[in-house]
């Protein structure tokens, strides 16, 4: 390749112009803050209640439930991604009728139920507010 050639392949590459790195930085750097906000919101708003949830676990509140009852689905929804530090008994024993042995002997006949200490089992769903009143752990 002549050098004449190689000119004028390198001019049509970079048209002349210098490339502005401040700009593909800047570029660069809001975009890592979005990234950034985006990612702590969706953390906070999946993980707001685990401390909550870790309270209610550290009172021995119980969740009893059904994996296809909607209203436990909904008393599930209410924590997010938080739910996994409830204590929960799943009562359904798949391909059968009968309860879990734990649900029978804690008496549990609807879902959900909420077993507060060595109180009996109180069916359906609370709210947060009303779980945070029975066992005294503050909601965020």
């Amino acid at each position: 390749m002549s050098d004449e050639r190689r000119k004028r392949q390198q001019e049509r590459l970079d048209d002349g112009k210098p490339i502005d790195v401040k700009k593909y930085l800047t570029w660069g750097g809001v975009l890592l803050l979005f990234a950034v906000a985006y990612t702590a919101g969706w953390y906070y708003k999946n993980h707001k209640y685990d401390k909550f949830a870790q309270c209610l676990a550290g009172k021995n509140a119980k969740m009893y439930g059904l994996y296809y009852c909607p209203h436990c689905a909904d008393q599930k929804a209410m924590f997010g991604k938080s739910f996994h530090y409830v204590p929960y008994v799943e009562c359904a024993i798949k391909g059968s009728r009968d309860l879990a042995p734990e649900c029978a002997v804690a008496g549990v006949k609807l879902f959900p139920s909420w077993q507060f200490g060595m109180d009996p089992p109180k069916p359906g769903v609370l709210s947060l507010e009303a779980l945070s009143d029975k066992t005294g752990c503050s909601l965020p």
